[in-house]
């Protein structure tokens, strides 16, 4: 998979894929784009000591990142599972710019994130433990129950496949009752399904460049 570094109007880095002619994040700005998705309309709404976290696209990492930032900030504890098909390698995570933007995270957290082991749990520190999966979720059989799902795949119109009933029902099956999904879209094909699956879908107000987005809560 060809990727290329950008920059997003917020000064953070982006990955851009050829091959699909799309960017991993907004080109509005990455970082603005995951906190007002994934923080402000995700984990910031829960009021947990303790918190188990699926993100379905692990990417750039930004989104672990994040969250690694908030434990710190608020002292809760995370366990964070997710899944990615395609990593990226040293030479394209060695260069994003995240840790620039984010407040309070030692040096060098993105790189040890992605270097962490994958298929195995990883203390990144005493609030934070990372499993990483390198793996198609459909082939998954993720370890529940989730309080938090991040769903972060590529773009519904891109490939569609990650957007699926299939896909959503083996989600809805290890997410907690309430428990949450956020997600960067607002389609409607992708509200009717989340809701036959198990969610109550609200549309919630979207990052810059996005009308709404979906916020859906386990039945």
């Amino acid at each position: 998979m060809k990727r290329e570094l950008k920059v997003t109007e917020d000064g953070s880095h982006t990955l851009y894929v050829l091959d699909l002619d799309e960017p991993y994040h907004s080109i509005h700005g990455a970082i603005q784009e995951s906190r007002h998705v994934f923080l402000e309309h995700g984990l910031l709404t829960l009021d947990k000591a303790s918190l188990n976290i699926l993100e379905i696209g692990f990417g750039t990492g930004l989104n672990a990142l994040l969250t690694l930032a908030e434990a710190h900030r608020l002292g809760i504890n995370i366990n964070y599972h997710t899944v990615e098909k395609y990593p990226l390698v040293y030479e394209e995570y060695s260069r994003i710019n995240f840790e620039e933007f984010i407040p309070g995270i030692p040096q060098g957290s993105l790189i040890k994130l992605h270097d962490s082991t994958w298929g195995k749990a990883v203390s990144i520190n005493k609030n934070f433990t990372i499993i990483k999966e390198l793996s198609d979720f459909r082939n998954m059989d993720p370890a529940g129950p989730f309080d938090l799902v991040f769903f972060d795949a590529c773009a519904p119109q891109k490939q569609p496949h990650l957007w699926s009933d299939e896909i959503f029902r083996k989600v809805s099956g290890v997410v907690l009752p309430g428990g949450v999904l956020v997600t960067y879209t607002c389609k409607g094909s992708i509200r009717r399904t989340l809701i036959s699956c198990g969610f109550d879908v609200e549309r919630a107000p979207g990052p810059p460049g996005k009308r709404e987005m979906i916020r859906a809560t386990r039945r």
